[in-house]
């Protein structure tokens, strides 16, 4: 009876969660700097490794750069495999809607070529599972420490004293303005 728990445990394990996987593709860089090295892997829970990838695309596709990272996006898909185990409808949400987005694509989504799956996000651009997938990578992906190295923004200023003491005069890509720009200071 145990080695049948057992054996049940190991199908279930291996049923509910996944593992993405992925190299560093800039081997330098802000992100390459803060890697301990050039691959990556990222458990999943509540997902499958073929559902991980296929968001993994989704929102990459949905926010495109083409200089990030992999591992960023990652980020993202964590994000949203930690709201699938804690929620069964998210989870079944996001299985429906990859399960959509594959039908849509004849088969496999993912190879379906880029014009043809951003044909198929914009036509479901109106569903729940393309809504919630938006809304969660949009705040992931843009506030967490890797993304920030990307664009080369250096965080909050308040730990540090604020922008007066930070930051405050280092406009580099912009003419210095003209003297007379400037208001007179109160006397």
């Amino acid at each position: 009876m145990s080695s049948d728990l057992a054996l049940n445990r190991r199908r279930f394990l291996k049923g509910t969660g996944g593992l993405l996987l992925g190299t560093l593709v800039f081997g330098s860089g802000p992100i390459a700097l803060l890697a301990p090295s050039n691959s990556w892997a990222l458990e999943l829970t509540a997902l499958s490794s073929e559902v991980g990838a296929r968001l993994l695309v989704m929102v990459r596709r949905l926010y495109p750069h083409d200089s990030m990272e992999g591992a960023v996006y990652a980020l993202v898909v964590k994000d949203l495999d930690s709201k699938a185990a804690g929620d069964p409808g998210y989870a079944d949400l996001l299985h429906g809607g990859i399960a959509e987005l594959n039908e849509r694509a004849g088969g496999d989504w993912l190879e379906a070529g880029e014009a043809r799956q951003l044909a198929i996000l914009e036509a479901l651009q109106d569903s729940a599972f393309f809504t919630q997938v938006r809304s969660v990578a949009v705040t992931s992906l843009y506030s967490n420490e890797l993304a920030y190295r990307h664009f080369g923004y250096e965080g909050a200023s308040y730990p540090l004293g604020g922008y007066l003491n930070r930051g405050f005069n280092d406009l580099t890509w912009l003419p210095e303005p003209p003297v007379d720009a400037s208001p007179k200071p109160f006397a």
